[in-house]
């Protein structure tokens, strides 16, 4: 906990404890509602529904959406029918979204009976796509104007329908079937003459997704157009809701962490580290820890078929160590590169080739490199031959070129074929490398060393 909050923290725990509510309320009115979440997630959870009383109804929503889904459930919980109404009538609809998503079906039976019928139907609406989907993201809150409208009308509208809208900066343009034709922003309808039309200043090449687009893929479009908001379009291309750019954050470290999770060889989990139960933790990563283990079995079984070619050059078994690790170190570092660059749309499977091609040059590079100094290294410090030197310093050489090879195409295949990236990566290479590095060991040291 940064010093500030610790502070802050002890005051309000202090001021809770003399009574001083006037003053709780004070202080906290003046805070953003995510340092209210943050600050309410360090103080004891019976102190939770008399702090969150204390603050202003709209504050008290917008705190509520930037909780996390224990303390709103424990929130929910101590909630009267009425207050509970009163918060939900302040979320927006893609919020009350995530949080019927979130909540045991005992809770979501009891939100849904304290929301506003047209509040339960936009939900209903929004549960039916997919999880993962542009049209599980949206919300169906945004400010629709007419092509023949005039500037002084549009303006009325959004000043009669805007305080209800998630965003009022772009106001997107839909013909009387809904289909939409245009996106004018708020910008540009001040600076317009009153009697301007809107078909005259709107934007009509807009780009927008469809309610099935995967949601890291919407999410990697707000980072490439550098938009607020995208609309969301059904096949007839009518519209059906936006995709703002806090959701789109919220789903690019959502994706991140699951990324990094599966890299690392982890299950991926919804819930923060510190909220996750030992056991829970322990299932994330025992499946993937017995599989890696049993791979890794073909690697003793490599050195037990070589056994008799190490009795005969037992030096040979010092650098088996060196080898695995600097192969499965190469492959990690071109397996990461690859994941992030398809992850980000820089890299297409149709770059297979020029991918190939250029870990070869980087391999080469990084092989040579490391075996001159390794070569300088075996000669001078661990005294060894000549012959064994160079046995080590060539494989060395062709271990970092495969593993920077199967590092780079491993994860590209595997996007080919439907499957994360992120799965073909450190532990998962690490073990195809190391295998592939005793192989090449024992075979040059059969023909350098005559074993």
């Amino acid at each position: 906990m940064k010093p500030l909050q610790v502070s802050l923290d002890l005051m309000i725990r202090s001021l809770l404890d003399a009574k001083k509510y006037s003053s709780l309320r004070d202080m906290l009115v003046i805070m953003n509602p995510a340092d209210i979440a943050s600050l309410f997630q360090e103080l004891p959870d019976d102190s939770l529904p008399l702090l969150f009383r204390l603050l202003p109804k709209e504050l008290a929503a917008d705190t509520f959406v930037e909780m996390d889904e224990e303390a709103q459930e424990l929130l929910i919980q101590g909630f009267s029918d009425r207050e509970l109404k009163e918060v939900l009538d302040e979320l927006y609809v893609d919020d009350a979204v995530d949080l019927v998503e979130e909540m045991p079906a005992s809770v979501v039976k009891r939100i849904l009976r304290q929301t506003a019928p047209e509040m339960r139907k936009m939900i209903n609406e929004i549960l039916k796509y997919p999880e993962d989907s542009a049209g599980s993201m949206m919300t169906t809150e945004y400010v629709s104007l007419h092509p023949e409208m005039n500037v002084s009308q549009a303006l009325a509208r959004i000043r009669r329908t805007g305080v209800d809208r998630e965003t009022i900066y772009n106001c997107y343009v839909i013909t009387p079937d809904r289909r939409l034709c245009g996106i004018v922003s708020a910008r540009s309808l001040l600076l317009s003459s009153e009697t301007a039309l809107i078909e005259d200043i709107m934007e009509s090449h807009v780009i927008s997704v469809d309610t099935m687009t995967d949601q890291e893929e919407v999410a990697l479009m707000f980072n490439k157009y550098n938009f607020l908001a995208l609309p969301v379009v059904d096949q007839e291309t009518r519209l059906v809701g936006i995709v703002t750019v806090d959701d789109a954050m919220d789903v690019l470290q959502e994706e991140t962490t699951e990324d990094m999770e599966k890299m690392a060889a982890i299950v991926p989990s919804e819930r923060p580290y510190l909220k996750t139960g030992i056991f829970a933790t322990y299932r994330q990563r025992i499946l993937w820890l017995l599989v890696l283990m049993i791979s890794a079995t073909a690697s003793g079984m490599i050195i037990t078929a070589f056994e008799d070619a190490l009795a005969a050059q037992v030096v040979l078994t010092a650098f088996i160590p060196m080898l695995m690790s600097t192969g499965g170190n190469s492959g990690s570092q071109a397996s990461v590169t690859i994941i992030r660059g398809l992850s980000l749309n820089e890299i297409q499977y149709k770059d297979f080739l020029r991918v190939f091609w250029k870990e070869i040059r980087v391999g080469v590079l990084c092989g040579v490199t490391l075996a001159a100094a390794n070569y300088v290294k075996l000669l001078l410090i661990d005294r060894v031959s000549s012959p064994v030197a160079a046995t080590v310093c060539l494989t060395l050489v062709l271990t970092v070129v495969f593993s920077k090879i199967v590092g780079s195409l491993l994860p590209m295949g595997a996007k080919k074929i439907g499957l994360d990236p992120a799965v073909m990566a450190s532990p998962f290479i690490s073990t195809i490398v190391d295998i592939l590095s005793l192989l090449i060991y024992f075979q040059i040291a059969a023909l350098l060393l005559g074993l």
